[in-house]
């Protein structure tokens, strides 16, 4: 599955998780914590979208 930022367009894949922001590869989307932001604009888990 594959979320998308709504403010910037960065896309979370579950596959690829988000490393960079300690995200596993393989974790769902509604497994992130409810203080993860999107790595690239800071944006609130509530602000993607599914694609």
């Amino acid at each position: 599955m594959k979320y998308i930022c709504n403010v910037c367009g960065w896309v979370y894949e579950e596959s690829q998780g988000a490393p960079d922001s300690g995200v596993k590869p393989g974790t769902k989307f509604q497994d992130l914590p409810a203080s993860f932001v999107c790595p690239v604009c800071g944006a609130g888990k509530d602000q993607f979208s599914k694609q």
